[in-house]
């Protein structure tokens, strides 16, 4: 079962998400809070992923994933939006976020990529747009070159690596799709972000996405 907590401060919200999700029958919300008791929730509950709103009227969402990033661990968050195009997207990819999720997602998408959160995958709505991938590499012809360039380092095993991990698949997932164990695509997973200069795997995906490597509309999740 997974555990998830909603923050969110309007109440009609956190309810549809919950009643979303409950009926998913893997997945169990544990918690549903507004902003401000959005840490003493998920320190009382400890869930697997939490689901946060970026635009909150209590408190920004920004300072709540800050604040969630400095639990000891820290919990899996993939952050709520209505815009595929909101500014604050690409701070929050930056603070560590494992993607994003718009609020209009259908019921069955919205249960997967919760699924595939959990499962330590990286979740991208798929209005994901060319705006939020220039909020967080910078615009222009330079950016896809970079990027590009960077990609360019891998090796074949790590370029096939690289576009799974943008898919939004887990370790063990990708694993199975190349027949090799999860500790292996661990050390590659390793590998790719040291030689992309990158923090994570939501990092490693958007410079995937820049270099031109997903072209694919599908959902990532």
């Amino acid at each position: 079962m997974i555990r998830v907590v909603v923050v969110d401060d309007e109440e009609l919200v956190r309810s549809g998400f919950r009643l979303i999700l409950q009926a998913a029958g893997d997945i169990q919300v544990v918690a549903t809070s507004t902003g401000a008791q959005a840490v003493r929730e998920v320190s009382t509950h400890r869930p697997d992923v939490v689901l946060l709103d970026i635009r909150m009227a209590d408190v920004d969402g920004l300072t709540v994933l800050r604040r969630l990033q400095a639990l000891k661990p820290p919990p899996v968050v993939a952050m709520l939006t209505t815009f595929d195009s909101d500014e604050y997207i690409a701070t929050a990819l930056r603070s560590g976020a494992a993607g994003f999720i718009l609020k209009d997602t259908a019921p069955d998408q919205l249960a997967q990529m919760v699924r595939t959160v959990a499962a330590g995958g990286v979740v991208l709505s798929s209005k994901v747009t060319r705006t939020v991938v220039e909020g967080y590499l910078g615009a222009g012809s330079d950016a896809e070159a970079a990027a590009t360039v960077l990609t360019e380092q891998l090796t074949e095993r790590e370029h096939a690596v690289l576009v799974l991990i943008a898919e939004g698949l887990s370790n063990t997932e990708i694993g199975a799709r190349i027949h090799v164990s999860a500790s292996t695509v661990k050390d590659h997973v390793s590998a790719i972000l040291t030689k992309l200069r990158v923090g994570s795997r939501v990092q490693a995906a958007l410079v995937a996405e820049r270099a031109g490597l997903l072209t694919a509309e599908e959902p990532r999740s």
